[in-house]
C-alpha cells in the first residue's frame, strides 16, 4: 500500500515504509497454487530492524533533521539519498549511537538506543564515508582486531579475514601495513571489517568510494546476496545509477525531511518517469545544472584578454 503525504517543503511524497515487501511480510508467493494444494497459514509480519519516529537534530541554530519517520525490514536494501547537507550521514550516525543530542525515537533491532546500551551494536556493521583506520597495522591484524571487538575468536577472525581479502583480490596484501594501501584497497578492508562478524544490519555511507568498476560490480552482487539472506542494508550514496539498480526502497531526504519513500518504480510513477538522477532533480527542485555547466565552461574558455576587459568594465561602473 502506498501512502501519499505532503512534506513541509510542499512536495508530495509517498511512504511504503510501514508495509514491508510481500516476501518479508508474510512469506507467501503471489503465484497461483497448484490444483488441490491449500494455502499455507499466514505467518507473523516481520518486525522492523530499524524504526525512526520524529527524528530531529540541530547543530547550534541550524536544524539538520526536521522530523524523520522511517522503518527498515529484514531483506531490504534502502538507498538513502539527498543533496549535500541534507542530513544523510547525520541520520546514520544517530542510529549508530555515534552522535547524541537528538529529539525523537530511534529503535535498532528492537532496542531503544536512547538508554546508552551498546549491546545492539554487536549485530550491526558500518562503513563510514571517511574511514579512520589504524594504518600502522597489517590488513590481517586490523581485521582480526575488528573481529575480536565483535566477539570472534582471533584465529577465526584471521581465517575469515584472509579469505575475504583474497576474494577482493588482496591475497598478496594481507600481511602488508595498511599505510601502503590505495584508497580502493582501504575501502575493501573497511567493507570486510563491516561484515566479518555476520551482522544483521549494515550501515554503508558511500561504500563504493575509490573502487574500480570490477570491484563495484562485486560489491553490488555481495549486497544483493546479503539482502537475500535477510540482512537489512541502509545505504547512502551519491551514485544514482547504483542506488537505482540495487535498492529495494529509495528514501529521498530533502531539507531535513523525507520527500519520497518507495521503490524505484514507484518513484518513477510519481514523478513522470526517468532515471533516478532526473527524479532527484525534480523532487529537490534543482534545475540549474545546465545553466551552471554552461557558465562554468564559458569561464574555463576565457582568455587573459577577455578577463582583463571584463575586470576593466567592472572597475568603470559607478
Amino acid at each position: 500500500m502506498l501512502n501519499e503525504r505532503k512534506g513541509g517543503n510542499g512536495l508530495s511524497s509517498f511512504d511504503i515504509s510501514r508495509t514491508p515487501p510481500l516476501s518479508v511480510q508474510d512469506g507467501r508467493s503471489s503465484r497461483p497454487l497448484p490444483p488441490g494444494e491449500s494455502a499455507p497459514p499466514p505467518q507473523e509480519p516481520a518486525q522492523p530492524v530499524i524504526r525512526v519516529r520524529g527524528l530531529r537534530k540541530s547543530y547550534g541554530a541550524k536544524q539538520v533533521l526536521k522530523g524523520i519517520d522511517l522503518e527498515a525490514y529484514p531483506g531490504q536494501i534502502i538507498g538513502y539519498i539527498g543533496p549535500n547537507g541534507a542530513g544523510k550521514s547525520t541520520t546514520q550516525k544517530l542510529m549508530l549511537g555515534l552522535e547524541q543530542g537528538y529529539d525523537g525515537y530511534i529503535e535498532v533491532l528492537g532496542h531503544d538506543i536512547s538508554d546508552g546500551s551498546s549491546e545492539y551494536k554487536a549485530r550491526i556493521g558500518y562503513v563510514p564515508e571517511t574511514a579512520e583506520i589504524y594504518d600502522m597495522l597489517t590488513a590481517r591484524e586490523y581485521l582480526a582486531f575488528s573481529g575480536q571487538l565483535y566477539g570472534l575468536p582471533r584465529e577465526a577472525a584471521e581465517r575469515k579475514a584472509e579469505r575475504l581479502l583474497a576474494l577482493f583480490g588482496l591475497e598478496e596484501m594481507v600481511d602488508r601495513r595498511i599505510d601502503a594501501f590505495s584508497k580502493g584497497m582501504r575501502q575493501k578492508v573497511m567493507l570486510s571489517a563491516a561484515v566479518l562478524h555476520d551482522p544483521d544490519v549494515l550501515f554503508l555511507d558511500e561504500p563504493l568510494s575509490g573502487l574500480d568498476a570490477g570491484s563495484v560490480a562485486v560489491v553490488k552482487e555481495i549486497l544483493a546476496r546479503l539482502a537475500a539472506r535477510g540482512k537489512a542494508i541502509f545505504y547512502s550514496s551519491h551514485i544514482m545509477d547504483v542506488v537505482e539498480k540495487i535498492s529495494s526502497r529509495i528514501v529521498l531526504l530533502h531539507d531535513g525531511k523525507v520527500a519520497a519513500d518507495g521503490s524505484f518504480a514507484e518513484l518513477q510513477a510519481r514523478s513522470e518517469g526517468g532515471s533516478l538522477e532526473r527524479i532527484f532533480t525534480r523532487m529537490t527542485g534543482f534545475h540549474e545544472q545546465e545553466a551552471i555547466a554552461e557558465r562554468f565552461c564559458g569561464t574555463v574558455a576565457m582568455t587573459p584578454e577577455q578577463l582583463a576587459e571584463e575586470a576593466s568594465g567592472e572597475n568603470e561602473r559607478p
